[in-house]
C-alpha cells in the first residue's frame, strides 16, 4: 500500500512538473521550436527502464500504463520515472534565462524603455508573422530626424522669391492659414499611420485599405526620383565647397588662355561666377536636347556625396539618429551666423524694406492660393513617403500630434530667419551691381565728351564710391531736357529695383547671386565655406529621410532584404549613384528644373487626395481616431475628424484643380546659357520634353487607378474590414492583441 500511495504520488508530480515545463519553456525563439524541445525531453525522460515491460500512448494528455507484470513493480517503476522527471525538469529550469510571460497569459505593461534596447512588437498585415521593428533610440533623435527631413535648402531661397512674386504678407497669411488648414492635419496624418501601421510608405497604405495600395508604390516612384537628381544639388555644393578652399576663389575672376595673359573670351563677355557656373561647373548645352557625356568634373563630387549617405545610413536606424543628432543643429547656428553677417553688407537695409511689402489684391488671386498651397506641401514634405518610414520607428504610444506641431512651427521657423538673410543678400548684390553700372555709365560719358560726341555739360561728376548711383541720378535729373535725352540714348539703364527684381527661384541665388554679393566683400572666402556647408549639411538631412523611406519600403516588402541589410543598401546607394548620372549630362541641370518646377507637384497633390481618403473614408476616420486614443490613453480633440472628412479634402480639391487650370496657362520655360553671347536666355521647353512630362506623371500614378479598378471589378467594399481594432495595443495592455493562446500560435513563425 506504501508503494502505491508513492506511486501515485510520483504520478501527480508528472503531470504537475508537465504543466510547470509546459507554461515555463517559452522563450525569445519560436513557439514551435519550444515545444518540439519539450516533445523530444518528454520521449527521453519517459523512455522505459530497462528490464521494465512498459509501453506507453503516444498522447501524452491520456497517459495510461498496461501492466505486464505486477501493480507494486509497476509503481515503482513510475516513481522511479517521475524523480527522473523532476531531476531533468529542475536541470532546464535553472539553465534557462528568465522568461517572458507564457502567450496565452496576459502580458503586464511595458516598464519604461531602456535606451539599450529599443524594439517593438507588430504584426504584418494578411499574415501571421510576428515582427521585431528597432525603434528610435530616442525621442529627440526622431524629432530631428523629421525637421531635417522637412527643411530643404531649394526652400530657402523659393520662399523669399515667392514672397516677392506674390504680395509680401498676404502671401505669408494664406500660406499660415493653409498650414493649419492643411499642412499640420496632413503631417498628423501621416505620422499616425507611419506610427500605427509599423511599415513604410508601400505597406502602411496597402494594410489601411487595399483601395488605396498603390498611393504607396506612386510615392515609392516619387521619392525615387526625387532622390536621384536631389543628390545631384549636394554634388554641385560638394564642388563649390572644394574649390573655396583656394587662396583665390575661381568664381571671383575669369581665368588666363593657356600661354597667354589674356582672359578667356567668353568669361569677358559675362560675369566671372556666371561663366564658372554654367561653363566649368556644369559644362552646360545651349538646349535641352543638346546632350553629351556627363561633366567629369561632377562625378567625384557626385561619388561622394553617395559614399557620405551610404556610411551614415548603413549600420541602420540607430547610426542615422546619431549622425543626425550632429547634422541638424549645425545649418541653424550656420544661418544664424550668416544672418548677422549679412546685415552688415552696404545695400542690406534696401533689401530689407521688401520685409514691409504688402498687396492687398494677392488675397483674392488663386495663383496666389495655389502656390500658397503648393508651398505648404512641399516644405512639409508631404506625400514622399518619409514621414511615414520615420514614424514606423517610433513608439507606438507617442503622441504624435505634438510631434506634427513641432515639426511645422520649427519648419516655418526656419523659413522666417532665412527671409532676412535672403533679403540682405539681394539687396547688397543690386547694390554692388548698380554701383558698377553707374560707374561704368560715368566713364562712357566722360569718354564720349573727350571724343567731343557730347557737349561739355554731358560729363557726369565722378562717382564716390557708396551712394554712386544717388550721386549720378541727382546730377541726370538736373540736366536739360535735350541734354538728358542725349546721355540717356548712349548709357545703360542702372536701377536698383529692376536689378533686384531680377532674382529667380532655384540654384541660382545659392551658385550665382550668394558668390557674386559675398565677391564684393571682404572675407567672402570663408562665408562662401560657412554657406556651402550649412546647403550640404541641409541636404544631406533631406536626403537621409528620402533614402531611409526607400529602404523601409523595400525592406519590409520583401523580407530577403532585411536579412542582407548592409548589402541591399550598398546595391541601393549603387544603383542610385549611377541613376544620377542623368543629371549632370550638359542638359541635365534643364531637366532638373522641368522636374521641380512643374512635375513634381501634380503627383504630390494626388497622393495626398488619396491618403486623405484612406483614412477619412476607407479606414474611417473616427475609427483611426479611436485607434489614437486606445494607444495614447486620452481622446484627440474632434476638430481632426471634421479636417481629415471635410476641410482638408474639400481644399486639397480645389487645391490641385486650380494648378490644374493655372499650369497649361503657364509658359514652360527655363533659363539657358548661350555660348555664342555668353549670356542667359529664355527658352522654351519643346512639345516632347512637355509631352515626356506627362507621360511621366500619368505612369508614376498609375498605381492608384489599377488598384482601385481591381478592387472594383472583385467587389470588395471600399470600407476597410482587414484590420481587427483589437490588433492596436492599448496603452496599459501593449502585447495583449497581438499574442494569442499556445494552441494557436505553435504553427507560427516568430521572428
Amino acid at each position: 500500500m506504501r508503494s502505491t500511495q508513492e506511486g501515485r504520488l510520483s504520478l501527480e508530480k508528472v503531470e504537475s512538473a508537465l504543466e510547470s515545463l509546459s507554461g515555463e519553456a517559452q522563450s525569445s525563439q519560436s513557439l514551435q521550436s519550444s515545444l518540439a524541445r519539450i516533445s523530444s525531453t518528454e520521449s527521453t525522460v519517459l523512455e522505459p527502464f530497462p528490464g521494465s515491460k512498459i509501453w506507453e500512448n503516444k498522447d501524452i494528455g491520456n497517459r495510461s500504463l498496461m501492466p505486464c507484470v505486477s501493480e507494486s513493480q509497476a509503481l515503482e517503476d513510475r516513481a522511479a520515472k517521475a524523480q527522473a522527471w523532476e531531476t531533468q525538469a529542475a536541470r532546464r529550469r535553472s539553465s534557462q534565462p528568465k522568461q517572458i510571460p507564457h502567450l496565452g497569459v496576459e502580458a503586464a505593461p511595458f516598464p519604461k524603455r531602456k535606451p539599450s534596447l529599443k524594439v517593438a512588437i507588430s504584426e504584418k498585415e494578411n499574415s501571421e508573422v510576428l515582427l521585431i521593428r528597432p525603434l528610435w533610440f530616442s525621442k529627440i533623435e526622431y524629432m530631428m530626424a523629421q525637421i531635417g527631413y522637412s527643411l530643404r535648402a531649394i526652400h530657402l531661397w523659393r520662399f523669399p522669391y515667392l514672397w516677392l512674386q506674390n504680395g509680401g504678407w498676404s502671401f505669408f497669411i494664406i500660406y499660415i492659414f493653409l498650414l493649419f488648414l492643411i499642412g499640420i492635419p496632413l503631417l498628423f496624418l501621416e505620422m499616425a499611420v507611419g506610427q500605427r501601421m509599423r511599415q513604410g510608405s508601400i505597406g502602411a497604405w496597402k494594410s489601411l485599405s487595399p483601395w488605396v495600395g498603390g498611393v504607396g508604390y506612386t510615392s515609392f516612384v516619387v521619392c525615387f526620383i526625387v532622390g536621384a537628381y536631389l543628390n545631384v544639388v549636394n554634388a554641385w555644393t560638394l564642388y563649390y565647397l572644394s574649390q573655396a578652399f583656394q587662396f583665390s576663389v575661381p568664381w571671383e575672376h575669369c581665368p588666363l588662355l593657356k600661354n597667354s595673359t589674356d582672359f578667356d573670351p567668353a568669361c569677358a563677355q559675362t560675369t566671372p561666377s556666371m561663366y564658372f557656373w554654367y561653363r566649368l561647373t556644369l559644362k552646360v548645352s545651349d538646349r535641352i536636347e543638346d546632350n553629351g557625356p556627363p561633366a567629369f568634373s561632377l562625378i567625384l563630387p557626385l561619388l561622394v556625396a553617395w559614399c557620405l549617405l551610404g556610411a551614415f545610413m548603413i549600420n541602420g536606424i540607430k547610426y542615422i539618429g546619431k549622425v543626425i543628432s550632429v547634422l541638424l543643429p549645425m545649418p541653424h547656428v550656420l544661418l544664424v551666423c550668416l544672418l548677422i553677417r549679412s546685415l552688415q553688407l552696404s545695400g542690406a537695409g534696401f533689401g530689407l524694406q521688401y520685409l514691409t511689402l504688402v498687396k492687398g489684391s494677392a488675397m483674392y488671386t488663386v495663383n496666389t492660393w495655389s502656390q500658397a498651397g503648393a508651398q505648404v506641401l512641399l516644405a512639409l514634405g508631404l506625400g514622399f513617403g518619409p514621414i511615414v518610414s520615420l514614424s514606423s520607428y517610433v513608439d507606438p504610444s507617442n503622441n504624435c500630434l505634438i510631434d506634427a506641431f513641432v515639426v511645422a512651427l520649427a519648419n516655418l521657423s526656419f523659413m522666417v530667419i532665412a527671409i532676412p538673410f535672403v533679403f540682405c543678400i539681394l539687396g547688397s548684390w543690386a547694390s554692388v551691381i548698380t554701383n558698377n553700372c553707374t560707374e561704368k555709365n560715368a566713364e562712357l560719358l566722360l569718354k564720349l565728351v573727350t571724343l567731343g560726341e557730347l557737349p561739355p555739360e554731358a560729363q557726369s561728376p565722378l562717382p564716390t564710391k557708396g551712394d554712386s548711383t544717388t550721386v549720378f541720378n541727382s546730377w541726370l535729373n538736373s540736366l536739360p531736357q535735350p541734354i538728358k535725352n542725349m546721355v540717356l540714348s548712349h548709357i545703360t539703364e542702372c536701377n536698383i529695383e529692376k536689378q533686384f527684381s531680377k532674382v529667380a527661384e532655384g540654384p541660382k541665388f545659392a551658385f550665382l547671386t550668394f558668390v557674386e554679393a559675398m565677391s564684393f566683400t571682404s572675407g567672402s572666402v570663408f562665408w562662401s565655406i560657412i554657406f556651402f556647408l550649412m546647403l550640404l549639411t541641409l541636404g544631406l538631412n533631406v536626403m537621409m529621410g528620402i533614402m531611409q523611406s526607400i529602404l523601409t519600403s523595400l525592406q519590409d516588402t520583401f523580407s530577403f532584404f532585411r536579412k542582407h541589410a548592409k548589402l541591399f543598401t550598398g546595391f541601393v546607394f549603387g544603383f542610385m549613384f549611377l541613376c544620377s548620372f542623368f543629371f549632370i549630362q550638359p542638359s541635365g541641370v534643364y531637366y532638373i528644373r522641368l522636374l521641380s518646377d512643374y512635375w513634381m507637384i501634380l503627383p504630390i497633390m494626388i497622393i495626398v487626395i488619396f491618403e486623405n481618403i484612406a483614412v477619412a473614408w476607407a479606414y474611417g476616420a473616427r475609427r483611426f481616431l479611436e485607434d489614437l486614443e486606445t494607444l495614447w490613453g486620452y481622446p484627440i480633440y474632434p476638430i481632426f475628424f471634421w479636417l481629415w472628412c471635410c476641410l482638408s479634402p474639400i481644399a486639397l480639391i480645389v487645391l490641385f484643380s486650380a494648378t490644374m487650370i493655372i499650369l497649361p496657362l503657364k509658359n514652360i520655360t527655363y533659363v539657358a546659357w548661350d555660348s555664342s553671347s555668353s549670356k542667359e536666355t529664355l527658352r522654351q521647353y519643346p512639345s516632347w520634353g512637355v509631352l515626356s512630362m506627362i507621360a511621366l506623371s500619368l505612369t508614376v500614378i498609375l498605381p492608384i487607378p489599377m488598384y482601385i479598378l481591381y478592387y472594383l471589378t472583385q467587389r470588395i467594399p471600399l470600407k476597410s474590414m482587414s484590420l481587427d481594432e483589437s490588433h492596436i495595443p492599448s496603452k496599459s495592455q501593449p502585447l495583449r492583441s497581438h499574442l494569442r493562446p499556445v494552441k494557436e500560435v505553435q504553427k507560427k513563425e516568430v521572428i
